[in-house]
């Protein structure tokens, strides 16, 4: 075990709110933590677009970060998720629940997770008792819109992205390279 995995004190750091930034806030400080030779591991729930500009960046490099992406090519637009939705997030938290056990990561980003349980594709609860058990030396982020007050509390960092203007509501779409 390396110096920093014993003097380490793991946080439990929160992206949340209505504004743009959670998931490229998230991926910004897995870099940060690469650059320090830290291991990162990022789970995407509900993402399955392809050509997305940051996991396109880092699939060029060679860094010490692992994505895997848990959700269909369709972003989920509302509460009424299929089955499908739901197998698909279930199997994403199983995959989290082993990495986290093989205590080997640094630093695990679940990306979009609020989102998941927000929508009913995941309970709070079962998130809950896997954050009690993370190794003590491990960070974890969890992005997404509207966390519950409970999954706040356990925080150590939050932070609440707030739109103030956004271009989609001039009617300007997405766009490649700052959107996604």
């Amino acid at each position: 075990m390396d110096l920093w995995r014993k003097t380490a004190s793991g946080l439990l750091i929160i992206y949340t709110g209505d504004g743009k930034g959670k998931t490229t806030a998230a991926f910004g400080l897995a870099l940060r933590a690469a650059g320090h030779g830290l291991k990162v591991l990022i789970i995407q729930f509900m993402k399955g677009q392809n050509n997305i500009g940051e996991i396109n960046a880092l699939m060029n490099f060679k860094l010490p970060i692992e994505i895997k992406r848990f959700g269909r090519a369709g972003f989920v637009q509302s509460r009424a998720c299929e089955p499908l939705d739901i197998y698909i997030a279930e199997h994403g938290m199983t995959f989290f629940r082993h990495a986290m056990s093989l205590s080997e990561y640094d630093l695990i980003i679940l990306d979009e997770i609020l989102v998941a349980i927000d929508f009913g594709l995941l309970k709070e609860e079962a998130l809950r008792e896997d954050l009690l058990r993370k190794p003590p030396h491990m960070h974890i982020v969890l992005t997404g819109r509207n966390a519950t007050k409970r999954i706040l509390d356990m925080a150590d960092l939050v932070t609440d992205m707030k739109v103030l203007k956004h271009p989609y509501n001039t009617g300007i779409k997405a766009q490649a390279g700052i959107e996604y």
